[in-house]
């Protein structure tokens, strides 16, 4: 065995303490990738890190092996030389074996399906709102004017806070951030149930939205955790299913609930099924942040472990074997960075920061773009449909369920389309990659051309889009039937959601170490892009009409399509002069090669 460097003190051994925290995945890791390591030297060796920066080797750690705690000490000497930044660049994810992740597919299907649960609330509650709107005027009798600000202040929220939720998920770890979400959700919704004045609904709708929105953010960052870029669009179109189906299904049992119950049951109905997703999330909903547990192996601590983490934990302590085996295999384990992390208040700036570089602002204009469009189509549906075939209250919120649906579907179709574009550049390149595993140096994209592989989906989807808003503009008459504007909205909810999640999926693959924030920065400008959007469309759709307003408005969004070519052939040089700038940043900040 290699003994310490001459300059290195060897310190005293020390017992194991017995009260010391030990917390282990073991609900969520799969038995087949867990790996057995050798023995090695005392002194950990130097390797890069899936982004080419040099890291502690977790295969230098042997957890197994009877390692004399000097080994431990004088690494940890070492880490406290070098401690990790708060720039979101230098945050690097902890070292991983071979696997991407350790959470097996149904570990994986389980974590798709709460993130989406937790997305559904944000529109939901945007939309469950509408059939109280005139039962809300009447009984805090105020205007309808003011009643429409607790709309664009909720979108305003909406855009704002996954900004800080998404910078505090990408440091602290994704359950913090739901967490504290959820809790500002449902005390917001127990209190709009109670609430009996005007101003407080215009908080307490704020507090809602900032609790709920962030939800769709973090979606983005958990699935980039535990998933690669050949199979991230399949999850990422199930993640964002949960937030595209809210606008089909909340307004038909919005407008059930207020016609029978009252306009208070819609937030007691809010409450109850934020518990139903609350308790299940407490429970066994694991730590995915890659900077925390890295992939899925290193034991999470504090406020990032599941109550099921918790009771492992309490189980493994009434076991002084056990109990020290497993706290010698977290020491040796957990990475530098995931034990070194400081809490810090969120800064939403990093979320801007984001927005400046020339290929994220290019995909940021066309995703807003075609989000105002399809909130221009949503927020017009309810007078057209009244005007025009006489629809009731309850019938309109019926047929909100054409575009629900075709969003719904376009999410998961997109997603697979994706994965099968990928699949087949990557088997196109010399070597050819192997699309059922991970690239070379694990999320290292620098030599794969994955702009030509999203956006050959995401542009005939855009223009798909632009061509059905302008068919469904002039089909708004009464000589047309009902079933084809329906039809229209079908399409234009399949091609909206198909094209946004495409452009997602590439934000995400640009920005894999800060996922959620991207995420934030891409929720920012499309929130406040669609709040313009609904100011605008009613002003609009009175001068020129329906049939000219949505020629100008699918225009708009179709005349943006040359931008997406613009990233194909630029976007591979902007993301390599922005890794560049990333390396010599770090370097200046003692983070870089050695």
């Amino acid at each position: 065995m290699t003994s310490p460097g001459p300059d290195v003190t060897v310190p005293e051994e020390k017992p194991i303490e017995r009260d010391e925290a030990v917390a282990v995945a073991v609900p969520y890791e799969s038995a087949e990738t867990r790996e057995k390591e050798t023995p090695t030297a005392a002194t950990p060796s130097r390797v890069e890190n899936d982004e080419g920066h040099n890291v502690q080797s977790v295969d230098d750690v042997n957890a197994a092996s009877c390692r004399p705690p000097e080994g431990n000490d004088t690494a940890k000497r070492r880490d406290d030389q070098n401690p990790a930044q708060d720039d979101l660049e230098t945050l690097a994810a902890a070292p991983s074996r071979d696997v991407y992740s350790v959470f097996s597919e149904r570990d994986k299907r389980w974590i798709v399906f709460m993130v989406a649960f937790a997305g559904f609330f944000s529109p939901a509650s945007t939309t469950i709102y509408f059939p109280a709107l005139p039962a809300l005027t009447e009984a805090l009798n105020v205007s309808t004017d003011q009643i429409n600000l607790t709309l664009t202040t909720f979108l305003v929220f909406q855009g704002l806070s996954p900004t800080v939720f998404g910078d505090l998920a990408d440091t602290a770890g994704r359950r913090p951030a739901y967490i504290i979400g959820m809790i500002f959700y449902l005390a917001a919704n127990v209190g709009l149930a109670l609430q009996t004045s005007y101003p407080a609904l215009l908080l307490l709708r704020c507090l809602q939205s900032a609790g709920s929105s962030a939800t769709i953010a973090l979606a983005a960052g958990v699935v980039s955790d535990i998933s690669t870029s050949s199979e991230r669009g399949t999850y990422m179109g199930w993640a964002f299913a949960g937030p595209l189906i809210g606008p089909a299904v909340a307004p038909v049992l919005g407008g059930i609930l207020v016609e029978y119950l009252g306009w208070r049951s819609i937030f007691w109905f809010l409450t109850i099924l934020t518990l139903v997703f609350f308790v299940p999330f407490l429970v066994v909903f694991p730590e995915t942040g890659r900077n925390v547990v890295g992939d899925g192996a290193v034991p999470p601590r504090g406020w990032n472990m599941s109550v099921l983490n918790c009771l492992y934990t309490r189980k493994l302590q009434k076991d002084p074997l056990t109990h020290s085996i497993a706290l010698e295999e977290r020491r040796g384990a957990r990475p530098s960075l995931a034990g070194k992390r400081a809490l810090r208040f969120p800064n939403p700036l990093h979320a801007l920061s984001i927005v400046v570089e020339r290929d994220v602002s290019l995909i940021l204009l066309v995703n807003a773009l075609s989000y105002a469009a399809f909130y221009a189509v949503n927020t017009t549906t309810p007078p057209f449909f009244q005007d025009i075939y006489s629809l009731n209250t309850l019938q309109v919120g019926l047929c909100y369920i054409p575009l629900g649906l075709g969003s719904c579907s376009g999410s998961v179709l997109a997603g697979r389309l994706n994965d099968l574009s990928f699949a087949r550049i990557a088997r196109s390149l010399k070597p050819p990659i192997h699309p059922s595993r991970p690239l070379p140096s694990a999320e290292n994209l620098r030599h794969f051309p994955i702009e030509r592989a999203r956006l050959r989906v995401g542009a005939p989807l855009l223009l798909l889009n632009s061509a059905a808003i302008v068919i469904y503009g002039w089909t708004l008459s009464p000589r047309t039937p009902l079933a084809v504007p329906l039809l229209l909205q079908f399409v234009v909810g399949l091609a909206t959601s198909g094209a946004m999640n495409t452009l997602t999926i590439l934000l995400v693959d640009l920005f894999p170490r800060a996922p959620a924030t991207a995420t934030a920065a891409n929720n920012v400008v499309r929130c406040l892009v669609g709040a313009g959007a609904t100011a605008l469309v009613g002003p609009l759709v009175r001068e020129v009409g329906g049939g000219w307003a949505f020629t100008l408005i699918g225009g708009v969004c179709g005349g943006a399509s040359p931008f997406l070519w613009v990233l194909v052939r630029r976007g591979p040089g902007w993301r390599e002069a922005r890794r560049v700038r990333g390396e010599k940043r770090e370097e200046r900040r003692g983070h870089g090669p050695v």
